[in-house]
């Protein structure tokens, strides 16, 4: 969520994604196929699923939560805090903001919306 004061920003993401935090990309399936962060460490982890396989996430590691705008990787990361993880931070503006500041990703670069533009401060 863009308004969200505990979001990372994206370039500290891609740094952090650098020095071995672990990307969670909270999209469906078919949405990262489409098109994915390339990064390091980077897994697909449906926000529709977290509920379900949140278990299956390692609790020691620093996890960067990021999705399509910003929206649903604030969503997890709140429900990932419930659960005790205290390691996780949402990314702001998610692959749309990424893509804006030329970062790598796989598949077809689009213009992002207007709306992904305005959330790039920082």
């Amino acid at each position: 969520m863009s308004t969200n004061s505990s979001a990372m920003c994206t370039t500290n993401a891609r740094q952090q994604s650098q020095q071995g935090a672990l990307l969670l990309d909270v999209r469906e399936p078919q949405d990262v196929q489409a098109l994915a962060f390339d990064a390091p460490d980077v897994i697909n982890f449906p926000l529709s699923q977290l509920a379900q396989r949140w278990q299956e996430l390692p609790q020691d590691r620093e996890l960067v939560l990021v999705c399509q705008n910003g929206d649903q990787s604030a969503q997890a990361s709140e429900f990932l805090r419930a659960q005790g993880f205290a390691h996780v931070s949402p990314m702001r503006g998610g692959i749309l903001l990424w893509m804006q500041k030329g970062y790598p990703v796989i598949g077809q670069r689009f213009n992002a919306p207007a709306r992904a533009r305005d959330a790039s401060v920082g």
